[in-house]
């Protein structure tokens, strides 16, 4: 990979030399042995990440993209579900929901926390259809216990649906283990392939929540998608983005490669050594320790994020990420995730304290 510049962004992150090279290969026609063999292969080491029994459905389109998706295909027209919300994406899963006419409960934790269970034990009721809530918000660099929750989800008659899009394959996620019943992934943060597909995983109950469905639906179409999977060598109903497929499945392989619980050690590893170093350098972060994220650390910069973000890119050819909406120059995101290593932690943190000192 090319180090003269690097993304240490939430999204999209550096993408290995391996699969790049995987996706410069000749073009193969998508209607072939050749495809279905490789897209099988894909989808067992996509269960593997996703840590399931289930069938992972793949869409082109970014993680919004697997967001929607997930809402045309389980509900029906005025639906009520809680959506848990701890910052920018959280609000934006309640938005699609609210556009396709579901009655939209949402739980607003204050941005910088997660949301604790006795919060949603006291909200969840009968007349909700399902529980919504990001994994990991990378707008502020906070997590929610998604495991604890999955605990008390187990038997409900709701729905469990969790935005993994930032975290799946770097912080731990069991969807069997944890009574998951939709878990929607990306392509372009640690899974180190470049945006362009959604995963979406869907357990058994939530297909029977699939039958019910009346929004419409056409590209986005789960039962689509699945009856193609279920052939003996796998195929998409409409042209698939061959050329990601196949880079996002030597990506998989680099993680198989290293073991999936290996690669999240290594994330906390990585975001324990970037946080010491902030720590040195007096700075102050947004989010509670409690909640802090192993793939995104923000930190306080009020009034001075973005010239602060200009700075490490024009100077140190190191692109990082302001906040978003109300957090637009108070905070700067920093990512560390998916191809990243302690040499682009180190050159990271000793840019920053650099560009901080010409403020």
């Amino acid at each position: 990979m090319n180090i003269d510049k690097i993304l240490m962004t939430p999204g999209p992150t550096n993408v290995p030399t391996r699969v790049l090279n995987k996706m410069a290969e000749n073009m193969i026609h998508h209607r072939t042995d050749e495809f279905g063999n490789i897209f099988k292969e894909f989808n067992e080491r996509l269960k593997y990440v996703f840590k399931t029994d289930n069938t992972v459905l793949t869409f082109p389109s970014s993680g919004t993209g697997g967001l929607e998706a997930s809402i045309v295909n389980m509900f029906s027209r005025k639906d009520k579900v809680l959506v848990v919300s701890i910052g920018v994406f959280g609000d934006r899963f309640a938005e699609i929901a609210r556009m396709y006419d579901i009655e939209v409960d949402k739980l607003d934790v204050p941005w910088g926390k997660g949301v604790e269970l006795k919060e949603i034990e006291s909200r969840l009721t009968d007349e909700h259809k399902a529980l919504i809530i990001t994994h990991n918000e990378t707008s502020t660099g906070a997590n929610n216990d998604i495991q604890k929750i999955g605990n008390f989800m187990k038997n409900k008659k709701q729905l469990y649906i969790v935005d993994a899009v930032s975290s799946l394959g770097a912080i731990e996620v069991r969807m069997d283990d944890w009574n998951i019943d939709v878990l929607v992934s990306g392509s372009q943060k640690a899974l180190m392939s470049p945006p362009g597909l959604s995963f979406i995983a869907v357990s058994e109950k939530g297909w029977e929540f699939n039958k019910r469905s009346d929004i419409p639906k056409y590209y986005f179409d789960f039962k689509k998608a699945k009856d193609r999977m279920d052939n003996e060598l796998p195929q998409t109903p409409y042209t698939p983005a061959v050329s990601l497929i196949t880079g996002t499945n030597e990506a998989l392989k680099m993680i198989q490669e290293e073991g999936i619980d290996n690669v999240c050690k290594r994330h906390e590893r990585l975001a324990c050594m970037f946080r010491e170093g902030i720590k040195d350098m007096g700075l102050e972060f947004f989010v509670d320790e409690k909640y802090q994220s192993n793939t995104v650390t923000s930190i306080k910069m009020e009034n001075k994020a973005v010239d602060i973000k200009r700075i490490m890119e024009e100077e140190f050819n190191i692109v990082i990420a302001a906040g978003q909406g109300k957090l637009k120059n108070e905070i700067i995101r920093i990512g560390h995730l998916g191809c990243v290593d302690e040499e682009m932690i180190n050159r990271t943190l000793g840019a920053l304290k650099q560009a901080v000192k010409k403020i």
